[in-house]
């Protein structure tokens, strides 16, 4: 992130503004801490990151699965690539076609205030999606790409990609999903790939990523579900349910949309994964209310070691 950046940013606890006191590195923030004007708390910057998000919150599962993503990080996308094929039976392009589709990057239009557009990804892992949206969007449109993640060792892979990026330029945080360092409607798309299943709280997730999109656009989910409508023999059942040892039924969380939510949409994009997407308009939007500190989990914050992200 630049100075600049941290304009967009906001405190993950009472959403305040935020101002930097540390070193910069080629423009970017290197060392120091972001401290809330609001509630005065400092959130540190380490080699080159910001961590935005509450470690005490971090508990049990949540902290177990954070583990496995940090140290198991490298082996992450040739699972993906070679193994989930090999699992479901469909290509891992064919999948994330899929799902890009639903954003309908194509028809993003400058606004009429001049700033540039905004693309949130929650849970960006290793960055593998990065690319596609380079793809699929206008070639002359002025957009910023944001990704959060809770793994810092998915965020070293993801840095590693971008690296060899020759796109834009991509801002990365470290964050909870349950808490988006971000002021209300400040994205024109959001979306998250291969985790919700398992948030402590996926209604709380679901209405952060509400609360952060710009009214009317488009919010899509994907993660894990067996597909309903298709045969599924003893060894996709046996594979489907080691791929989700983490929850006994994951499935779409329709029951968990903020309320108001419109042009819900739910497809089944491989034998193994939903896509839902939907929109929530200005009239409907919820606001997240303050978290207790001492709140106990309804569930897992952690997301999946198959997250395809």
């Amino acid at each position: 992130m630049t100075s600049d950046d941290v304009k967009t940013v906001a405190c993950p606890v009472c959403r305040g503004p935020l101002t930097f006191d540390g070193t910069f590195s080629g423009g970017e923030l290197a060392r120091g801490r972001l401290q809330c004007r609001g509630c005065t708390r400092d959130w540190s910057v380490q080699d080159g990151l910001a961590h935005l998000f509450d470690e005490a919150q971090v508990r049990g599962l949540d902290r177990f699965m954070r583990f496995l993503y940090d140290h198991l990080a490298i082996l992450h996308d040739p699972a993906v690539r070679f193994l989930l094929p090999l699992l479901q039976g469909s290509s891992e392009q064919a999948l994330r076609d899929a799902y890009m589709s639903r954003l309908c990057l194509q028809r993003l239009r400058p606004p009429a205030s001049g700033q540039p557009l905004r693309i949130l990804e929650v849970g960006v892992g290793a960055g593998a999606n990065l690319p596609l949206l380079e793809r699929d969007l206008p070639k002359d449109l002025h957009v910023e790409l944001w990704g959060v993640d809770l793994s810092f060792g998915m965020m070293e892979q993801c840095r590693g990609r971008l690296a060899q990026h020759s796109g834009r330029r991509v801002r990365l945080l470290m964050a909870d999903a349950h808490a988006l360092p971000f002021a209300d409607a400040s994205f024109d798309r959001v979306f998250h790939v291969g985790g919700i299943a398992g948030y402590r709280d996926p209604r709380r997730g679901l209405a952060e990523m509400a609360r952060v999109a710009r009214p009317g656009t488009p919010i899509v989910v994907v993660d894990e579900q067996l597909d309903r409508h298709r045969a599924h023999g003893f060894y996709e059942r046996l594979a489907f349910r080691t791929l989700t040892f983490y929850d006994s039924a994951p499935a779409a969380p329709i029951a968990h949309l903020p309320a108001g939510a419109t042009d819900v949409d739910e497809e089944q994009v491989s034998r193994f994964y939903y896509c839902l997407s939907f929109r929530v308009p200005k009239t409907a939007r919820t606001r997240r209310a303050r978290p207790a500190r001492r709140a106990r989990p309804e569930r897992r914050v952690a997301t999946s070691i198959q997250n395809p992200t």
